[in-house]
């Protein structure tokens, strides 16, 4: 589907901001990029675009979902062009993230909620000091 018709889909107007910040991020390649990364590569890709933009635009990404945030830091937030069920590793020395399959890690009981609550999603953060992981 091409982009302009993803970002349709999904409820949003496909401006030329979001399709330029889109087209560096919606390429299904699965990636967690903070707002700063976006800006440097909007800015590598000669895009001029505002700190501002680019979180609003990430934002709107997330509550359109096509991207998920993951705040493993009060004042870090990461943005996660993998959509699925899955977990995350957080590599505490290198401020990195990386995907853990959904079915990789076994819940085996969560806590009752509320009347009229339901449970939306388990997310796991699995903190790990040393190596990061191995880039492809």
């Amino acid at each position: 589907m091409a982009l302009a018709d993803r970002l349709q889909s999904a409820g949003l107007r496909a401006t030329p901001k979001r399709l330029a910040i889109g087209a560096l991020l919606l390429d299904g390649v699965d990636r967690h990029v903070t707002a700063d990364d976006v800006a440097r590569l909007a800015r590598a890709a000669g895009l001029r675009v505002s700190l501002a933009t680019v979180y609003n635009t990430l934002n709107q990404f997330v509550a359109a979902g096509l991207m998920k945030r993951i705040t493993v830091e009060a004042d870090r937030t990461w943005f996660d062009t993998n959509t699925s069920e899955h977990h995350h590793l957080f590599f505490e020395d290198h401020g990195e993230l990386s995907d853990v399959p959904g079915e990789a890690i076994r819940i085996e009981g969560l806590p009752a909620t509320p009347d009229g609550a339901r449970v939306r999603a388990v997310e796991i953060i699995v903190r790990v000091a040393g190596p990061a992981p191995a880039r492809t």
